[in-house]
């Protein structure tokens, strides 16, 4: 365990990669705060871990109701007294069958919602704490996507937060700097979550085949967002992008 005594919150902490960086950061020694929409989910999360008491703390959330998120992080302020790191890692997807001009308008709000005003109300919360607290400051670290550079078929409304959140990141990021507030991105691609597991049967491509994609283990994501996180203030990672080697993205395929 590191010698160190850092407060992280986690959203999207009851699955897939918020479950993997949760594990890695408890491990590592960081206070943590697991947000999620379901409760059972979090506290499997904390009880894998095997974190000592008063170490991990479970809150649920929904990141797309405001008075929800401000709970979240007075919660956190309550019990920890400062913020050293938020990873904005709660996502959502629209179903991938669904046409472009098919897709309703609920479900675009849907993944908006979740993906990019999320992460944004967050984000507000987060640099009301670091701007304030002793030592000042903190680390944010939002997830994109592969999709923030390049889309996949049938996939709007993904894709369009994704992009967004690119701007969300340099934008924090920028004004972050007078508060010695760090912001940065990983951009994630093919990892083994329950929401990837469709690329081992086979997803469409750009020229409408299917395929089956490569993929990576999630573990090397959150080791990746734990690197971000231990740099100090005055180093960022501002984007970095970690894949599956053979996956789809660089170059035609």
């Amino acid at each position: 365990m590191a010698g160190h005594n850092k407060v992280a919150i986690i959203t999207g902490a009851g699955s897939g990669v918020g479950r993997a960086v949760a594990l890695h950061f408890l491990k590592d020694g960081y206070r943590t705060v697991l947000a999620g929409r379901r409760a059972e989910a979090l506290e499997e999360t904390i009880g894998l871990s095997g974190a000592a008491a008063g170490q991990a703390l479970a809150v649920p959330t929904d990141v797309t109701d405001q008075g929800s998120v401000q709970a979240l992080f007075a919660r956190t302020k309550e019990a920890f007294g400062r913020l050293d790191v938020l990873f904005n890692n709660a996502g959502v997807n629209a179903p991938g069958s669904i046409m472009l001009e098919d897709l309703s308008l609920a479900q675009w709000q849907a993944v908006v919602n979740t993906n990019l005003t999320g992460p944004f109300l967050c984000t507000q919360e987060a640099f009301k704490i670091m701007k304030a607290q002793e030592p000042r400051g903190g680390r944010i670290i939002n997830n994109g996507s592969i999709s923030a550079y390049a889309p996949r078929p049938n996939s709007v409304a993904y894709t369009a937060t994704k992009h967004a959140i690119t701007g969300l990141t340099k934008t924090s990021s920028l004004d972050g700097r007078k508060y010695d507030i760090a912001v940065g991105q990983i951009d994630i691609g093919n990892a083994l979550t329950e929401m990837a597991q469709r690329m081992t049967q086979g997803v469409q491509q750009a020229d409408g085949s299917i395929k089956v994609e490569a993929v990576m283990d999630v573990n090397h994501v959150a080791t990746s967002v734990l690197h971000m996180a231990s740099l100090p203030i005055e180093a960022n990672v501002q984007f970095m992008t970690v894949m599956a080697s053979k996956m789809p993205f660089v170059g035609r395929g």
